[in-house]
């Protein structure tokens, strides 16, 4: 009897080990399949033709808690001072040296005071396409406003995202400890996360995931093994041998952190007024979709559309970037 309870214990470990087995092979096999680069998408890379980048601030830096020093922009006001101030936080690939200085200067022409800063893993600020640990950017962003409060200790802040800037702008809008930092937020042609319905698949044929990747080290964090997460998951259609401008790849742990937590969850944990614009012709979102999606969960929400401009054209259209800048000058003290 004792034997054959051996040889079934026995047995039982065998057929464990070899699903294991198994389920390591097939995870280190998803893990291995390699990130392929969209091409070039042609309405990203002109939509910086036109910008008067003369006007553009020198580059800054400051030095986050961990002691890495992060790149910034400093948009002192022009003509009569608003009151105002705005940090503004670029989309997935750029930095505070890109198509959005058009928006950002612009916001300086209006009295608002504003930064643009270079997230980390982009730009000037750490390694590109990468960070630390899920989380980091929030902490960066917190040493980032004290490094802002230091110059200007009562300015009420607008922050101000554009694309998956915008995503990781809701984010930090429902984190209780930074909420209230900004008296309001406004989200440009947002990125609401993967599930949401106003997004075009692949965001238009600007972003590819490398999805047995991402599953299998979802899977592995699930198990309570956080591995891998610096490899790359998501790249880019930036043209070639645009590196010293742009970022071609997300780590898998950047990617997660340079977004919302999910529109559904996020929404109902802010407590500040929230504005979004979106272009009409947006070939990366589907803008007509914003007002519906957003206030299901949050009916307080402005959702404005302007006509006429596409998702790099928000930030750069004299139209668009009229109406943002006149939006924020007039409207960031907080009001609704």
């Amino acid at each position: 009897m004792a034997m054959q309870l051996l040889r079934g214990a026995l047995s039982l470990l065998k057929w464990s080990l070899c699903a294991v087995g198994a389920v390591a092979l097939l995870l280190t096999a998803m893990i291995a399949m390699p990130l392929e680069r969209p091409a070039e998408m042609r309405s990203v890379s002109d939509s910086a033709k036109g910008i008067d980048w003369s006007t553009m601030p020198a580059l800054e830096r400051f030095q986050a808690r961990d002691g890495t020093w992060l790149g910034y922009r400093h948009y002192a006001p022009s003509g009569a001072a608003a009151g105002r101030g705005a940090i503004f936080i670029h989309g997935s690939s750029g930095s505070s040296g890109t198509i959005n200085h058009a928006l950002t200067a612009a916001l300086a022409g209006r009295g608002v005071e504003t930064w643009a800063l270079d997230m980390r893993g982009h730009g000037a600020s750490g390694t590109r396409g990468d960070i630390g640990y899920v989380g980091q950017l929030e902490d960066d962003l917190v040493d980032f406003v004290a490094q802002v409060r230091g110059a200007a200790p009562d300015l009420p802040l607008t922050l101000i995202g554009h694309s998956a800037g915008a995503g990781f702008s809701l984010r930090v809008a429902a984190t209780p400890i930074m909420q209230d930092l900004f008296v309001r937020t406004v989200l440009v042609a947002p990125y609401l996360g993967y599930d949401a319905p106003t997004n075009r698949p692949h965001s238009g044929g600007w972003a590819n995931a490398d999805i047995p990747r991402f599953l299998a080290l979802t899977a592995l964090r699930k198990l309570g093994i956080d591995c891998c997460s610096q490899l790359p998951v998501l790249a880019f259609a930036v043209p070639p041998n645009s590196e010293r401008f742009l970022v071609a790849t997300y780590s898998d742990r950047l990617m997660r952190n340079f977004a919302t937590r999910g529109y559904r969850l996020d929404l109902p944990a802010v407590k500040h007024p929230l504005t979004i614009f979106g272009g009409a012709e947006d070939e990366m979102m589907i803008s007509d979709k914003y007002a519906e999606t957003v206030q299901a969960t949050k009916p307080s929400v402005d959702v404005k559309v302007i006509e006429g401009v596409n998702h790099m054209g928000i930030v750069t259209n004299p139209k668009a970037v009229s109406a943002i800048a006149d939006d924020v000058a007039t409207r960031g003290s907080g009001q609704s």
